[in-house]
């Protein structure tokens, strides 16, 4: 008789998911119904079809004593999702993620689900890793035992192909080594991508900078346009969580020489910890490792957005041991740094907005106060303005 308990599995058969559980009855009930309805079928009706040949193939399995989560209504149970349910090859991270946190969300015995980690035996079973990563980003760069210097194109959108061009020149001379176009350029009117890609990169051509053009479009679309990119001369596009879930990996699989940023903004919908049913950011962290992003914005510390600061360590860990290039953003200036590296160390990517084009002496002198509060340098005019208006951390 099939066995839906058991001590453990053969892991190179499964995907571990560590579920955190919370039951109108007990734990026992939430891990049955969680199981059975994100596999075989119905969670409390059997039927003539499923038999335990079926069952001992494609049913999830409970790994914990059935007895001790009885005692329990809540609480953190591992569940093993078998991997012949899937086609990693193609069916990618998005198919997985619908097994791991779809239908147990409309079952009235959970009242909450939290996907707490995810183990694979072969990670890259569902995805290449980076193509560049961290190593990759400071060889291009050429910036190596400090954090990479990013700035964010402000306003997100309205600007001319020709204003676009003045700000990133600003931005370069002012030291800048990593330029993101913001989530709401994409591909507007006024902005097009077949206009601004190749008259941006004709000014990068000589200049060891990373440019991340926007690409948000849906699936019919999004490969196209990283091809193109490529086509135009670029070397980097940002995606954004919305449209990237379903096609990080797709341009991964590309093997293009394009470096991929995925923005996290709008990932709180499904990673709020307050929400009774969500992903940890952690866990969408590694899946973003696999699926072979070069830079995420993890997160941030100290501005107007501000993580608890041993969950963004533990984020931070995830990706570097990933090889993926953190970028902590929202809020960044040049009087954080200090801080922020005694507290997280350099591997990371300060990526900047309103503190670089906000300053008192416009984007240029952001730029050059950025680069100097990276390089220590704290003489610098520029560095001294900025610290005038938004402070320094300590």
């Amino acid at each position: 008789m099939f066995n839906i308990f058991r001590s453990d599995v053969d892991r190179s058969k499964y995907v571990i998911v560590t579920y955190f559980l919370e039951s109108q009855t007990n734990l026992k009930d939430a891990a049955w119904n969680l199981a059975i309805g994100q596999s075989v079928g119905n969670p409390n009706v059997r039927n003539q079809w499923e038999t335990d040949e079926l069952f001992e193939n494609h049913s999830c399995i409970i790994l914990a004593n059935p007895e001790y989560l009885s005692g329990m209504s809540s609480g953190s149970v591992k569940i093993a999702l078998p991997i012949a349910n899937l086609d990693p090859s193609t069916d990618g991270i998005s198919q997985l993620l619908c097994h791991v946190m779809g239908g147990q969300m409309d079952i009235d015995n959970i009242l909450s689900c939290v996907v707490e980690d995810i183990e694979f035996e072969d990670e890259f079973l569902f995805g290449k890793g980076p193509k560049f990563g961290i190593k990759g980003i400071r060889d291009f760069t050429g910036c190596h035992d400090k954090p990479i210097l990013g700035g964010i194109i402000k306003p997100k959108v309205g600007i001319t192909p020709e204003i676009l061009l003045e700000m990133v020149k600003e931005m370069v001379e002012g030291g800048i080594n990593f330029i993101k176009e913001d989530e709401i350029m994409s591909n507007p009117a006024i902005c097009p991508l077949e206009v601004r890609v190749p008259l941006i990169m004709d000014y990068l051509k000589d200049k060891n900078v990373i440019y991340a053009v926007c690409i948000n479009s849906d699936p019919a679309y999004i490969l196209d346009r990283v091809k193109r990119v490529h086509e135009l001369g670029g070397n980097a596009v940002h995606v954004n969580i919305w449209s990237g879930l379903g096609s990080y990996k797709s341009i991964r699989d590309l093997d293009l020489p394009i470096f991929i940023h995925f923005q996290k903004s709008g990932d709180k919908v499904f990673t709020e910890k307050t929400h009774r049913y969500h992903i940890e950011w952690k866990v969408i962290c590694k899946l973003a490792g696999i699926m072979g992003v070069d830079f995420i914005h993890a997160g941030m510390w100290g501005g107007y957005m501000s993580d608890n600061e041993a969950d963004l360590k533990e984020v931070l860990s995830t990706l570097t041991f990933r090889g993926v290039m953190p970028a902590l953003s929202c809020g960044m200036h040049a009087g954080l740094i200090d801080a922020i590296n005694d507290r997280f160390g350099i591997n990371y990517m300060a990526n900047v907005g309103g503190a670089l084009h906000g300053h008192p002496g416009g984007t240029i002198a952001g730029a050059k106060a950025m680069r100097q509060s990276i390089d220590g340098n704290h003489d610098g005019e520029e560095y001294k303005q900025s610290i005038e208006k938004w402070g320094r951390v300590l």
